[in-house]
């Protein structure tokens, strides 16, 4: 398994999986995840500066052999993102999506995604790192909690 840092070259391959993981939000919670058309194109330029950014992690797992072209196998972004001034915490890191190709899953990309981006955000000085899960996403929670994540608050929606 190979989780480095993604570039700027990462991104076009990074676009759709984009698209399948807003496919899979939007299916689950139409409500909550009524995208744009083309949302992955609305990614480009935000994770091509992710890239970029040494206050964001942005990991690809690469399924290729060493030395050979990239196979992207999946992703993961964070942002360090700030508190509002009442709480003592001033910032933290945000987990925006994780993703691993159908092909891939149940072969630890996924906890190796999360585990490395723990340990940047960790590098960055955050002591904290937050991330949404859909509640009907079983197999994410599971993966999240494994890794020392608990629930914090439930978001609820009504729609008017």
């Amino acid at each position: 398994m190979n989780v480095r840092p993604a570039t700027v070259d990462d991104v076009p391959a990074v676009l759709p999986m984009v698209a399948k993981i807003c496919a899979f939000h939007q299916a689950l919670d139409p409500a909550k995840y009524s995208f744009l058309p083309n949302p992955e194109e609305r990614y480009r330029g935000w994770l091509a500066s992710r890239a970029g950014d040494p206050r964001s992690v942005f990991l690809v797992a690469d399924a290729a052999p060493t030395g050979a072209p990239p196979r992207l196998a999946g992703f993961l972004v964070g942002t360090v993102e700030s508190e509002i001034p009442i709480y003592r915490l001033r910032e933290f890191g945000f987990i925006h999506d994780l993703w691993v190709e159908e092909a891939y899953r149940n072969e630890g990309w996924a906890r190796q995604l999360v585990t490395l981006a723990v340990e940047r955000f960790r590098e960055i000085g955050v002591r904290q790192i937050r991330l949404d899960v859909l509640a009907a996403n079983d197999p994410a929670r599971g993966l999240f909690a494994a890794c020392g994540f608990r629930a914090s608050t439930i978001e609820m929606l009504t729609e008017l």
